[in-house]
């Protein structure tokens, strides 16, 4: 494969996906950097990495000096996911902090440097648009409107990129919910752990359970991000794109799979009435204060459990060619096998707190029973 000029620049380098992004992108352009606030050492085998607090002026600033020190001016396309993230639902000074002033401070970097950016990449979320209902499928005409604190934030920093960008063409990937082979996606973790440990809540849902959310695998992401990259030079000048599998599974299906995998046996999933809606909040917010608790299930979702986004990815088959090689039906058995294989391991690399003593000892009780 030939080498492309310039530098692939991707912020967020360390997380889940800025660290696959760099992978990916190794050996295909002249240099591949990173920006973080605590650089991985070593970084990815081919790449660079620089040590950037997106918050700071003065770092920006440094980072881009050395960069262009190192690397030179010419900037094949900025990768930008740095951002700040939380499921407690509340606004946060941290998603104006990090999310938009943070892009502003560096889109104001590359035109002060002087830097020739061939494209600036965004990553934005599926759900800065208003959900929809069964049948309907979203495009990137779909009105806008956000439902909580975090697409909020995507909304404000896509409209100061408009603002700012000059004559940078930028490409704003409207994301859907990200998972690989081994779960990495915190609502489906954490909905496999209340069926594994057969917590109270684990059949008990608090909105349609016909209604469902987009994912796509961590690969197909990749696979977009590259034809992204690729494309730069016949894109628009501006343009946003959704990504995701069209067809969400329903919460029922999922519930029913996830069930019968780690289970072995159906499992019914009973719906929350409506009228009941508000006894689940505060069932939600007595769990937040007990000692010792930190449940995944927040008040603020029972007001979130009945969106449904499926996605029309027509934009993105058009202008990238691109459409899902994964599905999350196929991937959730690939899930199930690494989590029983090795339930800590797991439990650890989808920061689901420490395993149960009890999920432990029956671990060891069936691993007795095979070898007597």
């Amino acid at each position: 494969m030939k080498t492309e000029s310039g530098i692939a620049l991707v912020t967020g380098s360390s997380g889940t996906i800025g660290s696959a992004v760099m992978r990916r992108f190794a050996g295909r352009f002249d240099d591949v950097v990173g920006f973080d606030r605590e650089a991985p050492n070593p970084p990815p085998p081919g790449c660079t990495a620089i040590a950037v607090e997106i918050t700071s002026d003065e770092s920006v600033q440094e980072g881009l000096r050395t960069l262009r020190e190192h690397h030179g001016a010419h900037i094949a396309s900025v990768i930008h996911l740095a951002a700040y993230y939380d499921f407690f639902g509340e606004p946060s000074e941290k998603y104006d902090e990090i999310t938009v002033r943070g892009t502003g401070r560096l889109l104001r970097g590359l035109r002060d440097a002087d830097f020739q950016v061939d494209q600036f990449v965004f990553s934005s979320t599926m759900v800065v648009h208003r959900p929809a209902e069964p049948g309907q499928f979203i495009n990137e005409d779909w009105p806008i409107g956000p439902t909580w604190a975090y697409p909020e934030s995507k909304v404000r920093t896509e409209k100061l990129i408009h603002d700012e960008r000059g004559t940078i063409p930028a490409v704003l990937l409207r994301i859907s919910g990200v998972y690989d082979d081994h779960c990495h996606s915190i609502p489906l973790a954490h909905q496999m752990q209340r069926i594994y440990e057969r917590q109270m809540t684990r059949n008990i849902y608090s909105g349609s359970t016909a209604h469902g959310q987009s994912f796509m695998h961590l690969d197909d992401l990749l696979d977009a991000i590259a034809l992204v990259v690729e494309r730069r030079a016949k894109l628009p000048a501006e343009v946003p794109i959704l990504l995701g599998e069209p067809e969400p599974l329903t919460y029922d299906e999922l519930q029913h799979t996830f069930a019968r995998l780690l289970l072995g046996k159906e499992m019914e999933t009973l719906e929350v009435p409506d009228a009941l809606a508000p006894l689940a909040k505060a069932g939600a917010w007595v769990m937040e204060k007990l000692p010792g608790a930190d449940p995944f299930i927040k008040p603020w979702m029972i007001d979130r459990a009945s969106d449904h986004y499926a996605l029309d990815i027509t934009r993105a088959r058009t202008l990238l060619g691109w459409e899902p090689q994964r599905s999350l039906r196929d991937t959730i058995p690939k899930m199930v096998e690494a989590l029983k294989a090795d339930p800590a391991k797991f439990y650890e690399e989808n920061k689901l707190g420490k395993l149960p003593a009890s999920v432990e000892e029956k671990k060891h009780d069936a691993a007795t029973k095979e070898s007597a």
